[in-house]
């Protein structure tokens, strides 16, 4: 099924749908990536402070290393061991030794105590108060023998394993090496004592403890048999971690994820580099490494949930405030044409109802062009039927217009001919008004439409007795422009016959003819006859104003027939534009026509 044949609203929610969705997606990517970062992270600063305390316990035995190696290579230590004589042994260079060592124990203080024995079992020492009578034990003496009797072990200095008071409980652990003869003796390069320093581990534990992890972490300082040596966590203590460093030893470098009691915990291993075989093993929980991180991963959770939320409600907001006006649309649009004049409801501001109004907008002009279109094609018609009629009636009216013609001509004839001129020139004019108005073009020039006009005023002349003032003014420029043939002399006529003729003074009838300032012709037919009262006034100009008044009737000179001759031939706003008449005073009829020219 093609997304395009889907409804909107069905599109737009799987648009909305799929965006939550990859949002969703990316939402827990970057959780995670943040997640594996910050551990990382936290890891990596992990591994700086264990790296930092294994440089530091480095640094604490090779001060040991080098203080220990100093005092086995001075000359009266070497003299010590290989005195024969006790009294100088003691007496010249035992208190020189003493202090020595006095001096060594006092410079460093992770030294608790320093024992030098020749290969005879004499010794010399420095120790406190406190440690010192371990020395003295014969536990001390077999635990040391298996170093000093070991030439392997003694080839260089070492650190020794654990020793376990069975009295106190204490533990110690040393730094074993051996006296070389140098000062070129008898006994020159050979082995004549050994050197056994007592480490602090104490202080080796205080700096173990001052090491800033994780709240819950572990660190333990082991020697070369796995034995704890220091540790932050004083219940592990002397605890074999069998489980942990029974895996391999070069993973536990780079760090390995375990559990330890049901816990998630990274271990981690550096070997001390000034004691071989020893290291420094950390356990840290990995929810500790990250919940510094916490507040903003479950910030990040609540950003995610609440933009998915949001995404959800602006795409229901979305739904309602487009689709529904949309969907309303196109529900009204197929209404449109069934119910004569309905219109489409707007139902927002934005671009919806601003699409609604416009098609109400364009349905009123349609509307109105078909109403135009009707109205035009009415008229055309009404044009046609008129003219089909003008013709009828002028076929009507043709009986033989030739034997006309020549017989108005033969009576015109016959007038001269006794002398009757009146006859000769009411024929004359007869003919060319007959002439005139059989003519068969719509269209003739106003100069022709005169001439017709005059030829009815002299037969109106001759008629009355010149009773009445006649005069015709026409703009010359009018002349040779068209205008529908006998618009003007039916009123000519009917100012005559309805207004002139029924008074019994003298009368005055005006034809004009001028430009308005449209540029359209305007004439005026103006007679002092007798004029209407109000009532007829208004009946003829509501005459007017309605349309085919004179249709069918027959009676095609009346001024409703010319108005709607007018405006069928140029528009609505052409034809009889006024009527001016007062009772007694006379009346003013007003045409317009277009200017055209031929």
């Amino acid at each position: 099924m093609k997304i395009s044949r889907l409804k909107l609203k069905h599109q737009i929610f799987l648009i909305v749908l799929f965006t939550v969705i990859i949002f969703t997606f990316m939402e827990a990517y970057f959780y995670f990536s943040f997640y594996n970062l910050t551990q990382t992270r936290a890891a990596n600063y992990g591994n700086k402070i264990i790296e930092q305390t294994r440089q530091k316990i480095d640094s604490v035995f090779n001060d040991i290393k080098i203080s220990t190696n100093t005092a086995v290579d001075n000359r009266k230590i070497q003299e010590f061991t290989t005195a024969d004589n006790d009294y100088t042994r003691d007496i010249d260079i035992g208190n020189y030794v003493i202090d020595l060592m006095e001096y060594m124990r006092s410079f460093n203080s992770y030294v608790s105590g320093i024992v030098i024995n020749d290969n005879q079992g004499r010794k010399v020492y420095s120790v406190d108060s406190i440690t010192g009578d371990i020395f003295f034990l014969n536990q001390y003496n077999a635990f040391i023998a298996k170093y000093k009797n070991d030439s392997e072990a003694l080839k260089e200095g070492t650190f020794t394993d654990l020793l376990k008071d069975g009295k106190s409980g204490n533990k110690y652990f040393f730094y074993v090496t051996p006296i070389i003869e140098s000062i070129g003796g008898v006994h020159f390069s050979q082995r004549t004592g050994f050197c056994s320093v007592m480490v602090n581990i104490g202080k080796l534990q205080e700096l173990i403890e001052n090491t800033e992890l994780t709240p819950h972490s572990a660190l333990y300082v082991l020697n070369s048999s796995n034995e704890v040596i220091a540790s932050n966590q004083a219940g592990f203590r002397g605890v074999l971690f069998e489980d942990i460093l029974s895996a391999d030893r070069n993973s536990l470098t780079s760090g390995v994820k375990t559990e330890i009691n049901g816990e998630k915990v990274i271990v981690q291993e550096k070997g001390l580099e000034q004691a071989d075989g020893w290291s420094i093993v950390s356990i840290i929980p990995v929810h500790e490494l990250t919940e510094d991180m916490n507040p903003i991963k479950h910030n990040s959770i609540i950003a995610g949930v609440g933009i998915i939320l949001s995404l959800f409600i602006l795409g229901y907001f979305f739904l309602n405030n487009l689709t529904r006006p949309v969907m309303g649309l196109v529900a009204d649009m197929r209404k449109i044409g069934k119910r004569e004049g309905f219109r489409v409801k707007v139902r927002s501001t934005n671009e919806v109802g601003v699409l609604a109004y416009d098609i109400n907008r364009m349905i009123d002009k349609m509307e109105n062009m078909s109403s135009h279109v009707i109205s035009t094609q009415a008229r055309l018609y009404e044009s046609e039927l008129s003219k089909k009629q003008a013709e009828f009636s002028a076929l009507q009216s043709q009986i033989n217009p030739h034997f006309l013609y020549n017989t108005l001509n033969c009576i015109s004839g016959i007038g001269l001919e006794y002398g009757s001129k009146e006859i000769a020139q009411i024929t004359s004019c007869m003919s060319k008004i007959f002439r005139y108005s059989v003519k068969e073009d719509a269209l003739v020039r106003i100069s022709e439409e005169m001439e017709c006009i005059k030829a009815y005023l002299n037969i109106i002349s001759i008629r009355y007795e010149n009773k009445f003032a006649m005069e015709v003014r026409i703009d010359e420029k009018l002349m040779n422009l068209q205008t529908p043939k006998m618009i003007l002399q039916p009123i000519v006529e009917n100012a005559v016959y309805h207004g002139l003729e029924r008074v019994d003074a003298e009368g005055e009838l005006k034809v004009s003819g001028h430009f308005d300032a449209n540029g359209d012709i305007c004439f005026a037919v103006t007679d002092s006859g007798r004029g209407m009262d109000e009532d007829k006034l208004r009946h003829l100009r509501e005459k007017l104003n309605t349309e085919h008044s004179d249709r069918g009737t027959g009676k095609s000179i009346g001024l409703p027939n010319i108005n709607n001759r007018i405006k069928l031939l140029f528009g609505e706003s052409y034809g009889v534009v006024d009527i001016v008449s007062r009772l007694g005073c006379g009346t003013t009829i007003i045409v317009k026509i277009p200017a055209l020219e031929k």
